[in-house]
């Protein structure tokens, strides 16, 4: 028996959940925990996709809230917004994610070690969440390289190039070998200000090594932890090891299509009329729904698909003067009819410049994507 936990979290999005799928379909003996960190302020779309896949699954996907003695009975967020004392969460206080996500999964995982799978895509130039517990690693399936960024500066740092260039000829030889540990052994250059080496040449450096191999590069990086006490270094092997796929976007709905799951309900594209032209939208990422990393025209869709959802928005922005979900704007003044023309207007005028170079699906042509906002740093 496994002496690490395999976790993974569903954010009610379409990235958490294929992976889910895919990691379900690959790697059956994997014996992977799910969870669900309910702030209580979910669109419904959000339940329903997460029962679409606990079936698909056949495993329970565990309901994680917060815990305090004195919740019992109350809706999470809004037992926080009281102890905050009506704050509404934003951009530089992301309360939010730290009461309800952060700190639900934290508590879930206790001291027990546990690797947590992110669905962050090969398409995506971002780092997911990586805990600062040590007991918890994190790591990426659908990118080419599947471990975080803390992982990957502690095997690449200079004082271990010997090392790392001996572990490659357990692996791979002749032109293959001479290559690799060409790179490896090739030290980084140290920034003079900070005596650091930088971010860019250590990513120049894993890019070298992975464009010479991922799978023995996997197995290296494994050898390598074998030494320390990160989570996967107590596991006598690691499935995900043969693992070189890089999944993208059209790749996620593929998974989700194929096993009958389907998209959230929320990602389905409406049309609207303005100016005579007519445009499409739809929300773009998982999470609550007056989440404040919306963009404009997601209030729109808001107001005119969920009108009740939006008058409870509203009603937070009325119970302290000063406080709005959007900097500079209250929901009032974004639902006045020539200021909705106007993101509706801008909103056309951005998905014509890139819809013919982008995915046909709208959710790829919306700025950002489901896992930015709270999502960003978590699941």
């Amino acid at each position: 028996m496994s002496k690490v936990r395999h976790v993974l979290g569903i954010s009610g999005g379409k990235d958490s959940a294929a992976l889910a799928i895919y990691l379900n379909d690959k790697y059956p003996k994997l014996d992977m925990e799910y969870y669900f960190c309910d702030t209580g302020k979910e669109l419904d779309e959000t339940y329903q996709l997460i029962e679409r896949l606990r079936s698909y699954l056949g495993k329970k996907i565990k309901k994680l809230t917060a815990r305090e003695p004195e919740m019992a009975g109350k809706n999470p967020f809004d037992f926080y917004y009281e102890a905050y004392r009506g704050y509404l969460p934003s951009t530089f206080a992301r309360w939010c994610t730290k009461k309800m996500k952060l700190e639900p999964f934290e508590q879930f995982v206790g001291q027990s070690l546990a690797v947590s799978y992110v669905g962050i895509r090969g398409d995506e130039d971002r780092e997911g969440y990586i805990s600062r517990k040590p007991n918890i690693q994190s790591i990426f399936p659908f990118r080419r390289n599947i471990w975080s960024e803390d992982v990957v500066s502690r095997v690449l740092d200079n004082a271990n190039v010997s090392q790392v260039a001996e572990l490659y000829s357990n692996f791979i030889s002749g032109r293959e070998l001479d290559r690799a540990v060409e790179v490896a052994l090739d030290p980084f250059k140290i920034d003079a200000h900070s005596k650091r080496q930088t971010q860019q040449n250590r990513t120049d450096k894993l890019n070298r090594l992975l464009s010479i191999a991922v799978i023995p590069f996997n197995k290296v990086v494994f050898e390598f932890l074998r030494s320390t006490n990160v989570p996967i270094a107590f596991d006598d092997d690691y499935a995900l090891l043969e693992n070189d796929d890089v999944l993208v976007r059209d790749d996620i709905f593929r998974i989700l299509d194929a096993s009958g799951v389907g998209i959230p309900g929320y990602y389905s594209k409406e049309q609207f009329e303005v100016d005579g032209q007519k445009g499409e939208y739809a929300r773009s990422r998982s999470g609550c729904y007056f989440c404040f990393f919306q963009q404009k025209i997601e209030w729109v869709w808001l107001y005119e698909r969920h009108p009740d959802l939006f008058e409870k928005a509203v009603a937070y922005e009325n119970e302290k003067e000063g406080f709005t979900w959007n900097q500079h704007e209250s929901l009032r003044d974004l639902i006045e009819p020539r200021r909705m023309e106007q993101i509706k207007r801008d909103h056309v005028r951005r998905d014509g410049a890139t819809k013919s170079s982008q995915s046909k699906y709208l959710i790829d042509i919306l700025e950002g994507t489901e896992d930015v906002g709270c999502t960003a740093c978590f699941v």
